[in-house]
């Protein structure tokens, strides 16, 4: 399976827009499509449709709860499965629960983490890092008709909800089988580290998220069994792990996770050229359970932090700080030589921290005219298709969109600087038949390989080698039908995948078969040559 993520107003207009491109979605093999928030938000800013005031509406200008149950069936009709997102830590300050708390229902007001004055807060803040430090500081806002100071992780208008209170887990048990009788299939658990608190922590990732999540599964299993939970967890590779299901829990707590780290790592070694770090890093995160996959991706709708962990640059020799550093100057275009040209996002003065916004093609170097960008973008969606689990395509990276320059002229989005990579659908290049670079061609390409091998269906476990060129990422797949090797050359030179490794797996250098070329590599003395951002897909000759 192979998805496609975009907002619906964005890619096409309405929901009933989304499914007249239905056959495009079709063209590209998507199995699976992501629509961003679109339950009934507050007015703006609401998060970019993450302040939820109604989960059971549609927002007016996209339709109505009837036209995304037909969409649901249309796209079902296609093979393609409908994923939605359900935030979980929180709901806008105008939702019915929040305003019934504001007016005086002692049992709403329960419903949320309330107090009266900023002892409690400020112990909690103690050791509560900053989601969005430049314009949402600190964890609690003071709200006069509540007459107390709420929870509040992310913006003052998002009210952390109280996952302690049963009532909680009930309303949203019977959101979800709502959903599902709509005709979604997946659910995006939103903000799902951060849903319970406990004083002297940072409030995310508690063993109580899990337990939670294990008993909204058990009801979707009993009464919408198709239904699937895919965490929003873009957590550390030590906490990972558990969304998934850990020791006797294994793949009983969400279906589907995101690979954040692999993404941060696509981009780290794209800039570096090198993959010491990157193997260090994905080789920490085992293999998930058989029964579950990770969602893979080059972008998505959010920035990239650089969430490179002090403990894997320190073992190959790197200093973690100044690695970061490097990174956000490489991708805002400010270091000597980069040809990429991403935004700061989120500057964290105290810390250092910079996050990066940008689309995949700008911050690929496309943007700057780099002779070396198509070669980079296929590159990397070549990575995240080898890697394992479903591959997941951010609307207009297969038509390799550069960054929206009119970002900013939306009053609602101007202090958002995210949205230079959420630009509208530009249908007229796609009936032009526009292919730049030819990223369109080359991504269709990598998804038909992809579909044909059995080696990179999701259950199979992925194995990350030492790396014996510096260049070169090698990623095994070990398959009753024999191993493939997926081989990638994240430097603009000529590299090699040397000889023993191919041995080491049982593959004779001189009966190689590479998926991606449909021929056979070039090999010398045993070993595979790489062009410059070079994929192979190696396996013996059928």
């Amino acid at each position: 399976m192979v998805g496609y993520a975009a907002y619906a107003d964005r890619f096409a207009g309405t929901l009933r827009g989304v499914g007249e491109q239905t056959a495009y979605l079709q063209e590209l093999g998507v199995g699976y499509l992501h629509l961003m928030p679109l339950l009934t938000p507050r007015p703006a800013p609401n998060d970019g449709g993450y302040a939820v005031m109604d989960y059971r509406s549609v927002r007016p200008d996209l339709g109505t709860v009837e036209d995304l149950r037909e969409l649901a069936s249309t796209l079902r009709a296609a093979g393609i499965s409908l994923c939605l997102d359900l935030v979980l830590n929180h709901v806008a300050r105008e939702h019915e629960w929040a305003g019934a708390a504001r007016s005086g229902d002692a049992a709403r007001r329960a419903f949320f983490h309330v107090h009266p004055d900023r002892a409690v807060p400020d112990a909690y803040e103690a050791t509560l890092p900053e989601v969005f430090p430049d314009f949402a500081p600190g964890s609690f806002t003071w709200d006069d008709e509540l007459d107390g100071w709420v929870w509040t992780t992310f913006n003052d208008y998002q009210w952390d909800v109280n996952w302690s209170n049963p009532d909680v887990l009930v309303e949203y048990a019977d959101i979800i089988l709502g959903l599902a009788n709509l005709g979604v299939e997946v659910l995006r658990l939103d903000a799902i580290a951060f849903i319970w608190k406990r004083m002297g922590t940072d409030c995310q990732n508690q063993p109580e998220v899990h337990e939670l999540t294990r008993a909204l599964r058990t009801v979707a299993r009993i009464a919408a069994p198709a239904l699937a939970f895919k965490a929003e967890a873009i957590v550390g590779p030590a906490d990972l792990p558990a969304y998934l299901g850990v020791g006797e829990h294994a793949g009983k707590v969400s279906d589907l996770a995101y690979h954040n780290g692999l993404m941060v790592q696509v981009w780290s070694m794209l800039a570096s050229g090198d993959v010491a770090l990157a193997t260090r890093a994905l080789q920490q995160l085992p293999p998930p359970p058989s029964t579950t996959a990770w969602i893979t991706y080059v972008r998505c709708h959010d920035d990239i932090g650089w969430a490179i962990a002090d403990e894997d640059a320190r073992a190959v020799g790197i200093d973690p700080f100044a690695h970061r550093r490097f990174l956000s100057d490489w991708y805002s275009g400010a270091f000597p030589g980069s040809w990429a040209r991403g935004l700061v996002f989120q500057h964290n003065e105290a810390t250092g921290d910079r996050r990066i916004s940008g689309t995949t093609a700008s911050l690929a170097g496309l943007e700057a005219g780099d002779p070396g960008a198509a070669a980079r973008i296929l590159l990397a969606h070549a990575i995240v298709c080898s890697f394992g689990g479903i591959p997941v395509v951010w609307m207009g990276d297969e038509l390799a969109l550069l960054n929206d320059r009119g970002w900013a002229d939306d009053p609602a989005h101007a202090g958002d600087n995210r949205w230079v990579h959420r630009p509208r659908m530009p249908w007229e290049l796609v009936e032009e038949g526009a292919d730049p670079a030819g990223i369109g061609s080359g991504l269709r390409h990598l998804v038909d390989v992809r579909s044909r091998l059995s080696q990179l269906h999701a259950a199979v476990p992925t194995e990350v080698w030492d790396p014996r060129d510096p260049h070169v990422l090698l990623v095994v797949r070990r398959h009753p039908g024999g191993p493939l090797l997926a081989a990638h050359n994240v430097s603009g030179g000529e590299a090699w995948v040397a000889a023993d490794v191919l041995l080491w797996l049982g593959l004779d250098p001189a009966g190689l078969h590479d998926a991606l070329t449909g021929g056979a590599p070039v090999v010398v003395d045993g070993a595979v040559r790489l062009g410059p951002y070079a994929a192979a897909w190696l396996h013996a000759t059928p």
